[in-house]
């Protein structure tokens, strides 16, 4: 018998995908995806099989993934650790927004035992899927002791990668992700994964040109709070900066990012619309975070009625360790 189990989360992706003359969809559950790993394992040579218990959830490509969805598989990965046989849980997952589910399931991960997200970048029935062995590792990730209090995980193509920091960098190669930096901070949300209708929020990406009206827009639309993938290290045009100022003052909270890959956000620019202009009209940087896992982190904040004050908290310790 063996003696550690793995909750196994299935939520569709490519790694559940065969093709079919309309592109490549999501078939195959959790079962099926069992059956794959432990062939691919087989082949390497693998060890002792640790038990699985398997959680079908959902069969969805995760582009097509609800805000809804998201919290549904926090509230799945909470639910299997209720369990205290379970020595970790594993959810598979596709690729497109996989940073963003995996990074707000770590912001309610108050439970050490590990939880490693991993998926694929081939459909399964190709002759290369690398789906069966990125489950395989995934699962090995989870039994690891070194895995225990690391936070959520990500296993594709490659070592684990810690989620804070995480994102796509390459649509084809199987090793689709990279970290902006590898020390970030864990801040957690100190209360239950939601049930019921959560905090919206909006990402508005800022080009030359870009209309202000975007964001008058979504304040219009009653969006909770707003955030901003900016050019360089948080600059955008003047004309934005007036409408932040005026969505702050309706209570919207204005965090800002940036689209660009690598090193930190920091008001650093003047001019009417540079980060430093950004910040005297009321929005919060996001130094670390891109966008997507920013977004993330907003809705989570504001659901859970997080002041300003803590907002901006949240954000300064995502940062990496101060030098000293």
């Amino acid at each position: 018998m063996a003696s550690k189990r793995i909750a196994l989360i299935t939520t569709g992706g490519t790694v559940a995908s065969h093709q079919t003359a309309g592109g490549a969809v999501p078939v195959l559950h959790s079962g099926e995806l069992v059956d794959l790993a432990r062939a691919a394992s087989d082949q390497v040579g693998g060890g002792t099989r640790p038990e699985i218990t398997t959680i079908d959830l959902m069969t969805r490509d995760s582009s097509a993934l609800r805000t809804g969805d998201q919290f549904i598989i926090a509230t799945a990965v909470v639910g299997a650790l209720a369990d205290p046989e379970v020595a970790g849980v594993v959810v598979t997952h596709g690729t497109d927004t996989m940073e963003e589910t995996a990074y707000l399931v770590d912001l309610y991960a108050h439970d050490r035992r590990p939880v490693v997200f991993t998926g694929a970048q081939l459909p399964s029935d190709r002759p290369d899927a690398d789906g069966p062995a990125n489950i395989v590792a995934a699962i090995a990730c989870a039994l690891d002791p070194a895995s225990i209090g690391a936070g959520v995980q990500v296993v594709v193509g490659g070592d684990p990668q810690p989620i804070r920091g995480l994102f796509k960098v390459n649509t084809e190669a199987l090793r689709a992700y990279d970290v902006v930096r590898g020390d970030l901070g864990r801040p957690l949300i100190d209360l239950p994964v939601p049930a019921g209708r959560t905090a919206r929020v909006d990402t508005i990406a800022l080009y030359p040109g870009v209309s202000p009206g975007t964001i008058a827009a979504a304040v219009a639309q009653h969006a909770a709070g707003i955030v901003l993938a900016a050019t360089g290290s948080g600059n955008t045009h003047p004309d934005i900066t007036a409408q932040v100022s005026l969505a702050v003052q309706q209570g919207v909270v204005v965090v800002v990012s940036t689209r660009v890959p690598y090193g930190e956000v920091a008001a650093r620019y003047g001019g009417g619309g540079g980060a430093v202009d950004l910040v005297a009209a009321g929005a919060i940087m996001s130094a670390w975070l891109r966008a997507p896992q920013a977004r993330m982190a907003l809705i989570a904040l504001r659901t859970a009625g997080a002041t300003r004050d803590e907002i901006v908290d949240f954000f300064s310790r995502s940062g990496p360790p101060s030098a000293t």
